[in-house]
């Protein structure tokens, strides 16, 4: 086997030890992905009829765009808080003396979170549909929908293992990402940015979630995309690769 085939093994040997972690301890899971199913509940039918005037429509179709990108910010404290257990009960110091690719645990990491977001925007969709969400979006779209929301998830997931792995225990790692958590409430995906402060609305507009948001409205519902899908990709690339070379290179100084 060559170096290569190396490094595939041992990240999917990485990948199933992360599944069968989330396998016996279901409830971070469940909790993690079920979360912004609750709050797509709560917004669309406590709030839903005060803010539908803003939507311009119906806002169960506004507000599951935005709603889908919460899973990736809730993932993103899972991930982290997953690295820093990892680190704190020896798991990296363990790494060390063991002949393997030593970055697959990061990749099992990411690799896991991704299936388990997937999952989790399924599970959402099919709960949007019962409550009258009704897309017009055709098959290529569906597959450019599901493609860019997986970029989203890799894209934090590494920034997710890089928070991990400068908090000093999993406690802090939960808090570290919290700033991830709240950016999808202060742009597009539960009102329209223009309804907003001026202030409010500049950070809303000019921060990845709303560019997201619109994109992935535009691909669903048919509204105007414009440039929002190449910044979009943009925040994706430049935010996966900041996490990724941050991530290897903290994991690197911590296994010399």
């Amino acid at each position: 086997m060559n170096a290569t085939s190396f490094a595939l093994a041992d990240s999917v040997t990485m990948l199933r030890r992360n599944l069968l972690h989330a396998k016996r301890y279901p409830s971070l899971t469940f909790g993690v992905v079920i979360m912004p199913v609750i709050l797509m509940l709560v917004f669309n039918f406590v709030f839903g009829g005060a803010l539908e005037k803003s939507s311009g429509g119906n806002y169960i179709d506004y507000l599951t765009p935005g709603m889908m990108l919460m899973l990736p910010a809730y993932l993103t404290v899972a991930v982290s808080v997953s690295i820093a257990s990892d680190k704190t009960k020896g798991i990296v110091n363990r790494l060390r003396t063991m002949a393997i690719f030593q970055p697959s645990m990061l990749a099992g990491h990411v690799i896991g979170a991704l299936i388990q977001a997937l999952i989790g925007v399924v599970i959402m969709v099919a709960v949007a549909l019962l409550i009258g969400f009704r897309p017009d979006a055709n098959p290529v779209e569906w597959v450019a929908v599901f493609g860019l929301f997986a970029l989203v998830m890799f894209a934090f997931s590494w920034l997710g293992v890089a928070l991990g792995l400068i908090a000093v225990n999993p406690e802090s790692a939960s808090n570290l990402p919290f700033p991830l958590v709240m950016m999808p409430f202060l742009g597009s995906g539960l009102v329209a940015t223009d309804t907003m402060p001026v202030g409010m609305r500049q950070f809303a507009e000019y921060q990845p979630f709303t560019p997201l948001t619109e994109t992935l409205r535009g691909l669903l519902m048919g509204t105007e995309i414009g440039t929002n899908g190449i910044i979009a990709l943009a925040w994706c690339a430049g935010l996966g690769l900041v996490g990724y070379f941050w991530s290897t290179s903290l994991f690197r100084k911590q296994t010399v």
